[in-house]
């Protein structure tokens, strides 16, 4: 019996219990997250595609739209399972931990390129201005962004103080800046609910509503996601957290998520000032 549960567990830390079995260190999570993301893409280009022509309906765009994040998020959830959660507080972390630091590295590198992506198309989309009807008529420049922002800079700050406190041995400091971390993060999900809601329900404000629209949706959409994710660490770092799994020599998951939350916070102050506060500039003349 000690044979067998060895060779269980013969894999390289930490991805200890490898999906499907047989694979070792080898996930296929990333692949199903990728798959679900592909769908995504196929399902707003139908729906586009739909909203122009009798070629498909609208519908279809939709449906293929929600299969493919229900795909993907189930995709990203097993893969944060397999990473931080299962068994891994029980063990030391292979390499010091080096795995799991280049592992966030190379996924922040892939994140880069995403966004760029996308700005790229913001910035190519943005020459030459347009007009204000591209625009919703309240402006986007609101209290909900200005209060949104505050917050999540501020987390930033918490969290970096919240694994000083750990590393210097204060694990009831620890606790409560991750605490605080996680509820400002809850409350910047709930502001751009909001800010949504309010754009799409009182001003008709969608995501075929323009150019300028689906740039928008697009980039906050794409930063709220990986913003709901960040929340989702937070969480299981509190958890583990509470029960003590993590100390001045061991805290290798709370140092990535803070990678993590960092990058995430840049690449929102950057949304802020190339997106929100850049629509009220160059809308006299229109290319269009």
């Amino acid at each position: 019996m000690a044979t067998e549960e060895s060779d269980d567990h013969a894999h390289f830390l930490p991805a200890v219990r490898d999906w499907p079995r047989g694979y070792g260190e080898a996930s296929w999570w990333p692949f199903v997250t990728a798959l679900g993301l592909l769908v995504v893409y196929t399902g707003a280009s139908l729906y586009v595609i739909g909203h122009g022509s009798d070629l498909v309906s609208t519908t279809v765009g939709l449906g293929v739209f929600g299969a493919g994040w229900i795909v993907s998020i189930a995709g990203m959830l097993g893969w944060i399972y397999q990473a931080f959660i299962v068994d891994f507080w029980d063990r030391g972390s292979h390499n010091g931990g080096a795995s799991l630091r280049l592992g966030m590295l190379l996924f922040l590198g892939t994140d880069i390129a995403t966004f760029g992506a996308g700005f790229a198309y913001y910035f190519f989309i943005r020459v030459g201005g347009w007009h204000t009807e591209y625009l919703p008529e309240s402006g986007l420049l609101t209290s909900v962004l200005v209060v949104n922002t505050i917050l999540l800079v501020l987390s930033s700050f918490t969290i970096h103080w919240a694994e000083g406190q750990l590393q210097k041995g204060n694990h009831q400091g620890f606790i409560q800046g991750l605490l605080v971390t996680f509820l400002l993060g809850v409350v910047f999900i709930g502001g751009q609910i909001y800010e949504y809601y309010e754009l799409i329900v009182h001003e008709g404000f969608t995501l075929v509503s323009g150019i300028f629209a689906s740039a928008f949706f697009g980039l906050t959409g794409i930063h709220g996601l990986h913003v709901s994710f960040g929340v989702l660490l937070l969480g299981i770092l509190l958890v583990r957290g509470l029960r003590g799994h993590y100390d001045a020599d061991r805290h290798v998951s709370v140092t990535t998520v803070s990678w993590y939350w960092h990058f995430v916070d840049a690449i929102w102050l950057f949304l802020v000032a190339v997106v929100y506060i850049g629509s009220v500039f160059g809308t006299e003349f229109s290319p269009f």
